[in-house]
This record gives structure tokens, sequence and C-alpha cells, in this order.
């Protein structure tokens, strides 16, 4: 099986565009039986919009804070695989939580945060709300977290 993959080719005058080039797919570790993570996770991150969106009350949402709280959270290819590798559950309420606290710490101009949420611990990047790692409790012994400005425990 192969991929197909795209690669910058410069063109006269600095424009630059995309062709496929053929590529051998990467090797996938095994799903366990069920749906597949990414349908999880996307159910998950919607339920929790929805709950946070009944939670906060209307006049409420001209605050900063409490408009940041409802914001959808991204999570990168990177976070998605440690936390399946990992076992993390990214459940709605723990996907609120950690929106909440991802909210609480943008309204203290934080850029990078370390969010800790039933010992689970998530690097996010505040101002594009995108969740770049997740370490699990089992594996937070001898970790240091780096290139991060606040925490917050949600």
């Amino acid at each position: 099986m192969s991929i197909q993959q795209n690669s910058a080719v410069s063109r006269p005058g600095g424009v630059e565009q995309t062709r496929p080039t053929a590529g051998r797919a990467p090797a996938r570790a095994q799903q366990p039986t069920g749906l597949p993570f990414a349908d999880v996770l996307k159910d998950a991150s919607v339920e929790a919009t929805r709950e946070s969106a009944r939670a906060v009350d209307p006049k409420a949402t001209a605050q900063p804070s409490a408009a940041a709280n409802t914001e959808p959270l991204h999570f990168s290819k990177h976070a998605l695989e440690r936390a399946q590798r990992r076992g993390i559950s990214l459940d709605p309420a723990t996907i609120s939580r950690l929106r909440e606290g991802v909210g609480r710490v943008a309204g203290k101009s934080a850029r990078d945060s370390l969010v800790l949420v039933d010992g689970n611990a998530f690097v996010v990047s505040v101002s594009n709300r995108t969740v770049i790692t997740a370490v699990g409790s089992e594996h937070m012994k001898d970790n240091v977290f780096t290139n991060i400005d606040s925490a917050v425990i949600a």
C-alpha cells in the first residue's frame, strides 16, 4: 500500500506548487475493537462543547474567561497518539475540565501551559488552544516539563 504525500515544487516567480509523491505507508499500531479512537475523541469533544454551552450563563459570555471556556480545544496528532498509547481517557468531563483550565490561564495571558486533570498532564498552546502533548500519571515520574510559562490544576 502506498500513500501520496505532497512535496513543494518551486515555480518561476517564487510561487510554490505541491505535487504528489509516492511513499510507503507508516507502520500503524493495531486499534482495539470498537470505534476508532478519532471518532470517540470527536464525539467526546462535541458532547463536552454542548455541556459547556448549556452551563454558561448567556450574560456571562461577554466576559473573556467565560467565552474562552466555550471555545473548542484542538489536539495535535502527537497528543492524540500519546493519549491513545498511554490509555489517557479523553471523555467529555475530562475535555470540559481541560477547556476550563485553558480558559483560566488564557485570562492570565499565558502562552504555553501545563494543565493537570485527574493526575494526567497536558501541555497546551493557549493562544491557539491546541493540546501539544499528554502524559499519564504513571509516566510523570522523572519527567521535566519545559517551555511552559504557567500551570493549572483543573
